[in-house]
């Protein structure tokens, strides 16, 4: 008899993983997935898409329900899971029975912060984190909206793009002296500026939000520096935070997320935990590829074949507002590394390669990226690449080793 496992979350993580068990443990479970949406799992990355007109809801859907039906799943979305009974080895479901589990993966993602301000619980105050949130800024941007985005990371970023492109005048706030200074350097951030502004979107860099007034919705927001913002709606992209209610509920050891080991199992034997919920080795991951590694990994574990996640390296490969963005390693560069950089700033296009010991350590590109997977790999295969340092930043096409 196949052994109940329950997945409570039903994102790109939990797709994932039902996925790589169809293939290594098919039949050995009973696989039942519980989520709070009330749709089926879909590619959170294109949300932005969705909100720009580019792509339709149903068409990010990453399984048509038949695919679940053929793997014989059974899917409880629109579903809350109010407690997890570690000792009854149950969860309790509002509005449901209580479902057994002989194996539980915890994959509940993140929920967005909002910033603890004066004003931020007036009407008109949003996030953009799933697609009930989308549906919302769909409906400011078709009334013109004047729209205040707080945050200049990839969130904010997407948010802003897909507002701007649906009709809404948008300005966006970010805190630091650069956008997405966790993934670019300062050159990389000041092209993406210009190219984002391009687009119709207001930026103010180093912009704090002090407060957000209005009588009984947003009317404007107050910056720390005084300067005063009209606004119909405000909203917070400025980050996420793993979501462990659940978990630290039910007694599971939680640091900042759900610490799992490198089978992805928790402090409590049966209890895994993956994407962006999980902490390993002091890590919480944001981004959808380190989740999809570790479901290959955990599925080998729930299939009982030797497996181990050793971490990831982090690369951000995405259309930001419109414009394709590459980033991983240590773009930077440590000390005693050395970078090469192409700017063509006319053509919106930067290349950095940071190099350290003869290997590729670090890669930011800008406007470019069709050979970013292929850095990516030189990166974490730590390949050697003196045959190839003189033509390499013309992609792998340019870059074949010279005869010896």
């Amino acid at each position: 008899m196949s052994e109940p496992l329950v997945i409570v979350g039903n994102g790109m993580a939990a797709a994932k993983l039902v996925e790589e068990l169809s293939q290594t443990a098919l039949g050995r479970y009973a696989i039942a997935v519980v989520g709070e949406e009330p749709r089926l799992a879909y590619n959170r990355v294109l949300l932005s898409s969705v909100l720009a007109g580019e792509a339709a809801s149903h068409e990010i859907e990453l399984k048509p329900a038949a695919w679940w039906r053929e793997r014989g799943v059974t899917l409880k979305y629109g579903a809350r899971v109010a407690r997890i009974d570690v000792g009854r080895r149950e969860l309790e479901v509002e509005n449901e029975e209580n479902m057994v589990f002989s194996r539980l993966v915890l994959a509940t993602g993140s929920l967005p912060l909002r910033l603890p301000v004066p004003g931020a619980d007036l009407a008109g105050v949003h996030t953009f984190r799933d697609s009930r949130d989308t549906d919302v800024l769909l409906s400011l941007a078709a009334k013109k909206s004047r729209v205040v985005v707080v945050g200049g990371g990839l969130l904010g970023l997407e948010a802003a793009y897909g507002l701007a492109r649906a009709g809404a005048k948008v300005t966006l706030l970010h805190l630091m002296d650069r956008l997405m200074e966790r993934q670019l350097d300062a050159s990389a951030a000041a092209l993406l500026k210009v190219l984002v502004e391009r687009k119709g979107i207001e930026v103010l860099l180093q912009a704090s939000t002090a407060a957000i007034h209005g009588e009984l919705r947003v009317e404007r927001v107050e910056l720390a520096d005084g300067r005063s913002l009209a606004a119909d709606a405000v909203i917070f992209a400025a980050g996420i935070r793993p979501n462990v209610a659940l978990a630290r509920e039910a007694g599971l050891a939680v640091n900042r997320g759900i610490v799992v080991d490198d089978a992805l199992q928790s402090s409590v034997p049966g209890i895994s935990a993956l994407g962006e919920c999980a902490e390993h080795r002091g890590t919480c991951y944001g981004l959808v590829e380190p989740a999809y590694e570790q479901a290959r990994v955990l599925a080998r574990h729930l299939a009982g074949r030797k497996a181990a996640y050793q971490g990831s390296v982090v690369a951000t490969n995405l259309k930001v507002s419109g414009v394709a963005v590459f980033s991983a390693g240590d773009f930077v560069g440590a000390p005693g590394s050395e970078a090469i950089v192409l700017n063509d700033a006319r053509r919106g296009i930067y290349k950095k390669l940071v190099i350290a010991d003869g290997r590729l350590t670090g890669a930011v590109l800008i406007g470019d990226t069709q050979d970013a997977l292929w850095y990516r790999d030189l990166i974490r295969n730590r390949e050697p690449i003196a045959s190839i340092r003189t033509e390499m930043m013309f992609g792998r096409a340019g870059a074949r080793p010279r005869a010896a």
